[in-house]
């Protein structure tokens, strides 16, 4: 992740089918670091006008929402037995996948209900996940999916505005280590954001 190799790669070669492939692994159950493919493509962006921002997080949402796919229905067809199987293998470990991992997501899910797909796609440890006790849990799809692009849009936001501005005050060798130290910072403050969104329209909501 920290490679100047690879880093100097993704700014050399992402395009917006690279990206859409790229969120798609991010998303799907081979968890893929965005913070090494959306900063990357927006500083090119800023850098180079080769592409533009604003699609730049559109193609990163559309490939999290096909990876987010891919894991609702693995976990909808295979049931829990066999996802936690998975989990619990060699090929799971090589995908950075446990048991530990699956069960935090599937705990946070229990915990928040559905709207867990859209606040875990900003909580670390979960945001790849979170698709897996949604399709175990058999969520209704189109809350799902718009769930889930609603929260993989917020979260990509952040990151390509983060490497939109960092073009100007930060060298590409020190984009993504700058990015790392303040997406985790930046994902909690949305995630208040969010509650408090919604505590104030249920609070409206109330009083009616």
């Amino acid at each position: 992740m920290e490679s100047v190799g690879f880093i100097q790669w993704c700014l050399d070669n992402l395009n917006y089918w690279t990206i859409t492939l790229l969120m798609t692994i991010e998303s799907s159950f081979i968890p893929f670091p965005s913070e090494v493919v959306v900063p990357p493509a927006a500083y090119k962006a800023a850098s180079t006008g080769e592409m533009n921002v604003w699609l730049v997080i559109f193609f990163s949402t559309l490939g999290a929402e096909f990876g987010a796919l891919i894991n609702y229905f693995l976990a909808l067809w295979l049931g829990k037995p066999i996802v936690y199987k998975f989990a619990n293998s060699r090929f799971g470990h090589m995908c950075l996948i446990d048991q530990a991992k699956v069960e935090t997501a599937e705990n946070f899910f229990l915990k928040y209900g559905v709207a867990a797909t859209l606040t875990g796609r900003l909580v670390p440890a979960v945001r790849q996940l979170i698709s897996i006790p949604a399709g175990l849990a058999k969520m209704n799809l189109a809350k799902f999916m718009l769930f889930t692009a609603i929260g993989a849009g917020a979260w990509n936001s952040v990151l390509a505005g983060l490497g939109y501005y960092l073009e100007s005050v930060v060298p590409e060798d020190q984009l993504i280590a700058t990015v790392s130290e303040y997406s985790h910072e930046i994902g909690v403050a949305i995630i208040i954001a969010v509650v408090a969104v919604v505590a104030f329209l249920v609070y409206k909501g109330w009083k009616k």
